[in-house]
């Protein structure tokens, strides 16, 4: 699925339009972001947390020719899965 399709999804389950669907959705993923950058979490009971974690800088390699190659440090978004959503799939 992806992100129109999901739009969809979302108007015709909540009976709304697509255009107020397609607002809802970019909301949600907007203010999800904007905690995100703020070193903040979005814990969704039942759902999962979307979170932020530190990844350090490192050294890897170059895989066709083996010279090394620094890995700046970065945030990385993370998320872990809740119950609901784990019982929901098995």
């Amino acid at each position: 699925m992806n992100k129109n399709e999901l739009i969809a999804a979302v108007a015709d389950r909540a009976n709304m339009t697509k255009t107020d669907a397609q607002a809802s959705v970019e909301a949600v993923l907007d203010t999800i972001t904007a905690e995100l950058k703020r070193g903040g979490d979005v814990r969704l009971v039942g759902f999962g947390n979307f979170s932020s974690a530190h990844r350090a800088a490192s050294v890897g390699r170059n895989p066709s020719t083996g010279a090394p190659v620094n890995i700046p440090a970065r945030n990385v978004p993370k998320f872990s899965a809740g119950k609901g959503l784990k019982d929901a799939l098995n």
